[in-house]
């Protein structure tokens, strides 16, 4: 009887340890989705639009399904904690952590797709030749997202993604992948495989990325 009791507790323990250990927002319990609810719209939906689904050259979607399955939650909480500095994306630290973590509940209640960003987060860094990858953007990526990688500042489409505010966040991986597949409903196209804009190889696409890498540091 005992040692049954001890094999339950220690499965309960395993699986209460492995839920605590993916670090995720806060429960989505209705109480938690409807605060987070609110606090988006009396503070986000301005520039993000209702639902999150975002407008281009203004600001982008957080709801969508490619963004929640490859950004951890951490990534969320700290953008919306810092915000992005030299854009229009204003610090909102002093919604404290718990107003914050029910903002992200809300914003993954939207998501359909498996959370993936550990994965990707633990991909290995890019290494490539930045004087290629300056190529590849200045064809391929600076129409929407400028040519220094300012975003909207440079009249684009696209999100600033040449700058530290962002760079200083996200992982190559969470870069190679929105590379690779895209978001669907947006304007950011999958630039790998036969469907994509331009299929570019997986080389091309580190250059890319240490090209903006080398971006950061100018």
């Amino acid at each position: 009887m005992f040692a049954h009791n001890h094999m339950v507790w220690g499965l309960t323990g395993i699986v209460w340890f492995a839920l605590a250990s993916v670090g995720s927002a806060e429960p989505a319990t209705k109480a938690t989705l409807k605060l987070g609810n609110s606090l988006f719209d009396e503070h986000c939906v301005v520039c993000h639009q209702a639902d999150a689904i975002g407008e281009p050259g203004i600001a982008p979607s957080l709801t969508n399904p490619e963004l929640l399955s490859i950004s951890s939650d951490k990534l969320l909480m700290s953008t919306i904690r810092d915000g992005r500095a030299d854009t229009s994306m204003m610090p909102f630290d002093h919604l404290g952590r718990k107003n914050i973590r029910a903002i992200v509940a809300y914003l993954r209640s939207h998501g359909n797709e498996p959370n993936r960003s550990e994965e990707v987060d633990a991909q290995p860094d890019a290494h490539g030749d930045p004087r290629l990858g300056e190529q590849w953007y200045n064809n391929i990526c600076s129409t929407c997202h400028g040519m220094s990688g300012n975003g909207y500042d440079a009249g684009g489409t696209g999100t600033a993604i040449g700058l530290p505010g962002f760079l200083n966040k996200v992982s190559d991986g969470f870069i190679r992948e929105t590379i690779k597949t895209g978001r669907s409903n947006t304007r950011m196209l999958p630039f790998q495989g036969p469907a994509a804009l331009a299929n570019l190889s997986v080389q091309e696409i580190d250059d890319i990325i240490v090209y903006l890498r080398d971006l950061q540091e100018e």
